[in-house]
Formats: structure tokens, sequence, C-alpha cells
């Protein structure tokens, strides 16, 4: 008998005939049905080179050897089935199994070269492991059905080859997935578990919550009118859905009953809520959590650690310890960098998830945040997704560009695409303030009028300068930044709207607020995104339209006052940016910033006049052959957040020194619960923490050694200072 693994301190083996034949099942239940006999192949053929004799002495003997076993089913699959498409996606997949898919290369690239071309040209180097032909019998894909369905996302070559890479990445998906789960099996006689929610006991207790509002003011009232255009819609069948909704119209909850409300219907298996920040994951997470109860097992994954798995000593107990999620849940909270890093991805430990992005109502909260150097690959993924994988998409912003026209130009021509909300009558009502640019500010001035009023949030562009201004404000003060842990944001956010409800009940008309009870909140753009919370007054700095008009809803929130005051300024010293010089020309042209047509302006600016910049970021730019898809390169380049950055663990209470102490001890810890006690640094910052010697790292997880450089209400200092956890 070959042997493909042993399991850990004892005698049972695993042969690679049965690893083989499990994996191609699991592969094969996972695609959709046009992959199935081709991810089937694959999983046949991924292990073959484990035949190869230095292999089996490796794993019986216990010799230290480096043995390529994955391309020896890359090589095998055009043996046996020629050059097409198939075999070529076989080639990417099975070659890239452990240390991620590779370049296609060209004929220039020598035996040297880790891409496709460079490592069939080493086939003479392996041994022979033909031993698998008497063991696993491999049937050859049906390459019309491929082709078929790949044609349904195609219209040139460019949208071809863009779509193949696409199918490529999910078949490697459903391919690696499922090698992990039954490693796992047989090495920790462990089986992978679902975690279930009841959709249509979660629809009955979302109604109960949306039945339960009352509507006191005409703002409230026109909640239910704009809401009621959203489900009269639920049975219109549509590929992607747009949900444009003013802020404070109830959006997060619509959205959610309509998800539930098309899973049902159409007999989807998930629902998958995209928000822009890691942020507010826990937030929003714990808004459905408390409506849901016990009907749903919601699973949170956020961004916050990036471990690769790889084959390292080819030791797969290693692979079973890595904290990749495959998303093996019904109700998903993701960010979105790690939705689209995911499906851009190259590395298994990002990529075995995208399988089941399948049979899904995806909502991507905050849509119009998705950046505009990556807008046409996110876009291409949507519709490739909707299209190719059987799921649908809704598009959720209080600030909607004119995604039907987007879609169309930079992705799928043909996508069917339901506008839910095409009454926007009532939207005027939701206008809790006017916007006024107040020009050049110095940070003394800026706090002075801020402060002067009952409450106030100021909104500021940069972390550090956010800071300054905290520490230099007096009162009733307090801080949000991505510089906090997650725990300390929730616990200001927390206390924040305690206090406004305090004052708002000492003083229900806001007049004559003594000093020593007003409140200024200072944060960064993260407060701009699913937090609840209404301010008197709202400063932001010169940014982004749709940055400017969602900070604009964290004033006068439910509508109750009138006159409400937004103000827009510029620091002094502070840079210009191509977004910023649109709004200000927009503030100039338009008497309202908030107004249809200012919003409409803006994003054609932003986009359509952007098309050299949109169009930079495609897979297929500059590729003209199959064979020379640059995964591993695409992979490395597409980061959603153009600038690196680490994040870091740090002890904030009894439960993250536990984790923390475990993590040191082990090298292994709980790394979801984990990561609600980190902070993100850019690189040069983490290398002046690095270089003060204050953090190190554990199990491939970067820990704070000196809480003196950690405040709970600032977050971290890069010099050490009187702070103590």
């Amino acid at each position: 008998m070959k042997i493909a693994h042993t399991k850990p301190n004892s005698n049972d083996v695993q042969s690679i005939q049965e690893h083989s034949y499990a994996t191609a099942d699991m592969a094969q239940n996972f695609a959709v049905m046009p992959l199935k006999s081709l991810v089937y192949s694959m999983g046949l053929l991924h292990d073959i080179g484990k035949y190869q004799q230095s292999f089996q002495d490796k794993i019986i003997n216990g010799k230290n050897l480096r043995i390529d076993h994955s391309t020896c089913g890359a090589v095998e699959a055009e043996r046996l089935f020629g050059k097409n498409f198939s075999t070529l996606m076989m080639q990417y997949c099975i070659a890239g199994h452990h240390s991620g898919i590779p370049n296609g290369g060209t004929f220039q690239d020598t035996r040297d070269d880790n891409s496709i071309c460079g490592r069939l040209r080493r086939a003479d180097e392996l041994e022979d492991y033909s031993d698998y032909r008497s063991e696993i019998n491999v049937k050859k894909p049906d390459e019309q059905i491929l082709k078929k369905h790949l044609q349904q996302a195609a219209y040139d070559t460019e949208s071809l080859i863009e779509a193949f890479a696409f199918i490529t990445r999910y078949c490697f998906s459903c391919l690696t997935d499922a090698d992990s789960l039954d490693t796992a099996s047989f090495c920790n006689e462990r089986k992978d578990i679902e975690l279930t929610s009841d959709f249509e006991e979660c629809l009955h207790k979302l109604d109960e919550k949306l039945s339960s509002f009352k509507a006191e003011t005409a703002l409230q009232g026109s909640r239910s009118v704009i809401q009621a255009q959203v489900y009269e819609k639920i049975g219109t069948d549509s590929e992607i859905y747009l949900m444009n909704m003013p802020t404070g119209s109830g959006k997060t909850l619509c959205s959610m009953k309509f998800a539930l409300s098309r899973a049902i219907l159409s007999g989807k298996r998930r629902i998958i809520y995209v928000i822009p920040y890691n942020s507010i994951i826990d937030q929003t997470a714990a808004v459905f959590e408390d409506i849901f109860g016990d009907n749903a097992h919601i699973l949170r994954h956020q961004s916050s650690f990036c471990i690769d798995d790889t084959d390292k000593d080819e030791d797969y107990r290693q692979l079973i310890n890595n904290v990749t999620e495959n998303w093996n849940a019904q109700i998903i909270i993701t960010t979105s960098v790690q939705f689209f890093e995911s499906v851009y991805g190259n590395k298994r430990n990002k990529v075995r998830k995208m399988h089941n992005m399948t049979d899904s109502i995806i909502v991507f909260d905050e849509a119009h945040l998705m950046p505009t150097e990556y807008l046409k690959p996110c876009l291409r993924a949507v519709s490739y997704i909707t299209r190719l994988f059987n799921s649908e998409a809704v598009f959720l912003t209080a600030t909607m560009p004119d995604f039907n026209r987007l879609i169309k130009k930079y992705a799928l021509k043909n996508s069917r695409i339901t506008e839910l909300v095409t009454d926007r009558s009532y939207f005027h009502k939701f206008k809790k303030g006017s916007f006024y640019y107040t020009g050049t500010v110095s940070e003394d001035k800026l706090l002075e009028s801020a402060c002067a009023n009952p409450s106030a949030l100021i909104v500021i562009n940069k972390r550090n300068t956010a800071a300054r201004l905290y520490d230099m404000a007096s009162g009733k003060k307090f801080h949000l930044s991505t510089y906090m842990a997650a725990f300390d944001r929730k616990r200001v956010i927390d206390t924040i709207k305690e206090e406004l409800k305090n004052l708002y009940r000492d003083y229900p008309t806001l007049e004559n607020v003594p000093e020593n009870r007003r409140i200024v909140v200072i944060s960064t753009s993260l407060i701009e995104a699913g937090v609840d919370l209404d301010f008197f007054s709202v400063y932001r700095e010169l940014a982004g339209l749709d940055n400017i008009l969602q900070a604009g809803g964290r004033c006068n929130r439910e509508g109750k006052r009138e006159n409400a005051r937004i103000n827009v300024f510029r620091l002094e010293g502070s840079r210009e940016s191509f977004k910023v010089n649109i709004t200000k020309s927009l503030i100039d042209k338009y008497e309202d910033i908030s107004s249809p047509e200012c919003i409409k302006e803006y994003y054609d600016r932003l986009y359509f006049l952007n098309h050299d910049l949109i169009q930079k970021n495609s897979i297929a730019k500059d590729v003209t052959k199959f064979e020379s898809i640059p995964f591993a390169d695409y992979a490395k380049s597409f980061r959603m957040i153009e600038d690196n950055t680490v994040a870091v663990a740090v002890e904030c209470d009894d439960e993250s020194k536990a984790l923390i102490s475990r993590l040191k001890a082990t090298g292994f810890t709980d790394h979801r619960k984990l990561q609600k006690y980190t902070f993100t640094v850019y690189m040069y910052e983490f290398n002046q923490l690095k270089e003060q010697g204050v953090v190190k790292e554990y199990g491939g997880i970067w820990c704070l050694e000196n809480n003196d450089y950690y405040s709970n209400d600032k977050g971290i200092t890069f010099e050490a200072r009187d702070y103590y956890v």
C-alpha cells in the first residue's frame, strides 16, 4: 500500500488511493454542476506524486527529504488529456495545491522558474509515479461543458481570460478545501461541522423587531415607505440588486430581511454580509445575534491575521492547525478586504473558502467604498459569482453610484440588475442638516468651535492628527481610531452612547448645557459606517463627497431638530487628493452637496473620467494566452488597502491576557477571539515599534510586549507614555 498520511502518535496510515478518492468525491460535491467532472479529476490526480519512492521513504522512514509531488499531477494531466482548457486548469490547480496557484509563465522560462512552464520543463527530474495507474482510474473531464460555462461570462478575449482565471481559482478552492478537510478528518478524526441557522425563524424574529419600531417623526414614518419598496421586489429574480437608501432609513435590518427572504424563496444555502471595515464587524454581528438569538450561528471572519499555510516538509499537521476559515456556515459576516482578496488570491488559506460563495445571497454594505483602482476586478468578481455560481448580490449604500452603468461597462454587459428603491420622493425627509464649508481652520479653532456644542463629532482623515486633537481637547472627550483594539473601540462606543443618552435625557432641548456635560468625539472615518450615534453637530475634514455625506448621517440622526449643521473644513497644512479636489469643486458649484445631482456628478467624475485607473488592475491586462496568466504575481499585487498594514495583539483584559499567554507558551491560541484585541499600524510605524523592541512574534502573530505604549482611550503610541492598561 502506498501511503499518503500517517496519523500523529499512532500507527494508523491513510493510503494515497483512499485519500485521492475521498478528496475527489468531496471536491465534486463542492462544485457547481458544470465543473464537477473537472474537479473530480483534479482530486484523483493531485497527490499521484506521492507514489514516488522517495516520498514513500520519507513518510515511512522519516527521511528528511524535500520532494516535489505536486508537479506530477500537472504533467500527467497533459499526458492523459492533451492540451486544452480543462488540462490547463488542472495544471494550475494541482501544481499549486500546496504552495499556491503559480504564474503560467512563458516559453522563455527555464526549469529553474516556479511557473507552470518552468515546472513542466522539470518533468524529467521526477521519479516514476506510474504505480498510481493500477489504483486510480482518471476519466477525461467534459471539455465542452467547461467551454459553455466559460462563455456565459465572456464576450471578448479579455473577459474570457478573466473568466478562465476566476473559474480556475474556484476549482482550486474545491480541491484545496477537500484536500484539507479529508486530511484533517484522518489525522485528527475531526469532521467538518457547519454553523447552521434557521432562516425562517430568523426572518420571523426580524419581522417582530421591525414591527416594534414606532413612527413618531416624519423621518421615522418615511422609513417604512422606503423599506416597503424593497420588500415588494422580493419575488423579482435577478443577479444583482441595488438598494439605495438614505442614512437613517434602516438599511441594515432592511437588507437582512431582503437577504433572508430571497434565500428562503430561491433555496440559497448562505447569506454573506460584507462590510467595509474590520472596526465595525463585531458591532454588525452583535445587532444580528441580538435579534436572531439561538436561531443563528453567525461566523465572523475578519482579516486581522494572515498566516499562510505552506508545504514546509509536507507536514499536514501544520495545515490542520492553520487559522483559515472555509466559511462552512449559513450566515457569515466578513470584510470587503477579506472577501475580494480571497477571490483574487492564489494561496489555499485565502482561496479555499471561495466555493462556499456558491448558492449565496451576498450583501455588500456601503458598496460605494470599493476602491476606484480595483473597481473593475471587484465588479467582475460579483458578476462572475452571480452568473457562474448561482448566487445573488445586493449593493447597499446611501450614496449610490450608477452601478447599473458601471457593471455593464466594466463587468458583464448583460448582467440582470434590479433597482429596489425607485421612488426617491421621500429621500429629502432624511436630510437632517445642512452642509457648510467653513474653509481652512487651525486645530485650536476647530476644537474651540466643536466644544461649544452640546455634543459634537469631529471626523479627521489621519489617525495621527485625530490622536493629537484628542490630546489637545478638554472636558468630556472620546477618541476612536484603528490605533485602538476593537475591544476598546466597542467599549468607547458603548460609553459614548450612554453619555449621549444621559445628555438628551437631562437636557431634552439641548439648551444651556454646562461645559462639564458637553461631549466631543474625535474619530477617523471608521465612525462613518455602521456606527449608530446621534450628535448635535458634526465637523468633517474635507474628503470624498461620500465620506462627508456619511459623516453627516451622524448629525441629528432621528431628525428631531431643524437647522442642524454639518461643518466641512480644511485643516491647515493638509494635503489635497484627487477625491478632495472633486469634492471642493462641487462645494463651489452646488448649494446643497447632498442633492442627487451633486452625488451623480461626483461619481461620474470619480469613475467615468478615471477610466485608465479603473482599467489598470485587470489580471488580463497585457495577457494574451491562457498559459501565461500571472496568478501569483496578481495575488501579490492585489491589495484593497494599498498601504501595507500589520495587526498587533495587545492585552486589554483578562481574556486577552489568557489568549496571549497561551500563544506565547504554545504558539497557538483562539485566533478568532484574539482578533478583537488587535490594532493595526502601517508598515513604517510597525518598523518603529520593532526598532524600539516592543513587539515580538509568536506563532505568526505580533504581540505588544510593553503595554506602556498602549492607552485604552487612544490606542498605540510610538514612544512610551504614562499609560497603563
